[in-house]
């Protein structure tokens, strides 16, 4: 599934549930998948991502940011 379906689909549950449009982020966790596919997803313009594990993201996220100026990382789950 493509980010423009995912996009969309929350969109109209937005709709569906009388949620203010744009009141809900997609926040795509990247935790153990290949810098290829992370790659995929940015280049689709996805900026907001997830990892759980510090040390993970400071081995993935820095070549990242190089490239993607504009991207907004959080820490998700326990640490």
């Amino acid at each position: 599934m493509s980010l423009e379906e995912i996009t969309a689909r929350i969109r109209k549950a937005e709709q569906d549930a009388g949620r203010a449009d744009g009141s809900v982020t997609l926040i795509a966790v990247s935790k153990k998948q290949p810098d290829a596919r992370v790659r995929a997803v940015l280049e689709q313009g996805h900026r907001i991502f997830g990892e759980n594990r510090v040390q993970e993201a400071a081995s993935k996220w820095p070549e990242f940011r190089e490239n993607y100026k504009d991207i907004d990382l959080h820490l998700v789950g326990p640490l």
